[in-house]
């Protein structure tokens, strides 16, 4: 059995609450897919909790933008990222050389027989979006199935669910929060811890247990996470209101 989470994106508040979710089923085992910083108060903590907790840690694009550049960033994430790397140089030498060293070796993705886990895609596990709409796009949808063995755990655009090899998609709420993985290839969108996207502002994560997998959503002090986005002038107010909404 393992927890499967991705996508925190420096919210603190919505990882410790996740990680407690966690704590509290006797689940041996996090996996993270990525994005553990940009857009949110607190980079240096999520990133020692993710070292702390997390047996695997895949690279995601917020994290390697930190590395590198935020390339085809919009403004408010760009103007997010170089906040983000201006506090992994500052204030904390020793513990952000290690924090640096963690990011840089991070891969891009990890295969376990019929597993595949990824942050964005099997077709580009850095950077590919695959959102619910993507099941009309026949072209799109074979060429990354193509790539899968069997199963691909991804996150990315924060929406959790499944995508199915008949170009189907099913949110949470249409498997009752339980996916049976069988004989037919299957994607799934863990959803994001730290800032969901899905018109709920819980946070998202998944469980498998053996080829059963389980949607959570947690509840999390949003409103601390949000006051403390609107305290850094670095940080677009649109950071926090979002997380109301789980925009």
């Amino acid at each position: 059995m393992r927890a499967i989470i991705s996508d925190i994106h420096g919210n603190l508040e919505a990882l410790e609450a996740v990680l407690a979710d966690i704590r509290s089923q006797n689940i041996p085992e996090i996996y993270c897919l990525g994005d553990i910083i940009g857009y949110g108060p607190n980079p240096r903590e999520c990133i020692d909790l993710v070292v702390e907790n997390c047996q695997v840690t895949i690279l995601g694009n917020h994290d390697q933008a930190a590395l590198f550049d935020p390339d085809g960033f919009n403004a408010g994430a760009e103007r997010a990222i170089f906040w983000t790397r201006s506090m992994l140089e500052s204030g904390d030498p020793r513990g952000n050389e290690e924090r640096w060293e963690f990011l840089g070796e991070l891969p891009r993705m990890k295969r376990e027989q019929e597993f595949l886990f990824v942050h964005g895609s099997a077709r580009n596990p850095l950077n590919e979006y695959v959102f619910p709409e993507d099941i009309y796009n026949q072209r799109k949808m074979e060429r990354i199935f193509g790539l899968v063995d069997r199963y691909c755990f991804q996150g990315h655009t924060h929406i959790p669910g499944g995508f199915f090899e008949d170009y189907d998609f099913k949110s949470p709420e249409e498997l009752n929060y339980k996916l049976e993985l069988g004989n037919q290839k299957v994607l799934v969108n863990v959803g994001s811890v730290g800032q969901p996207r899905d018109g709920i502002n819980r946070s998202s994560y998944v469980v498998l247990d053996d080829k059963t997998v389980h949607f959570r959503r947690v509840d999390y002090d949003f409103e601390k996470t949000i006051s403390k986005i609107y305290a850094i002038p670095e940080l677009d107010n649109f950071l926090g209101d979002r997380l109301r909404d789980g925009r």
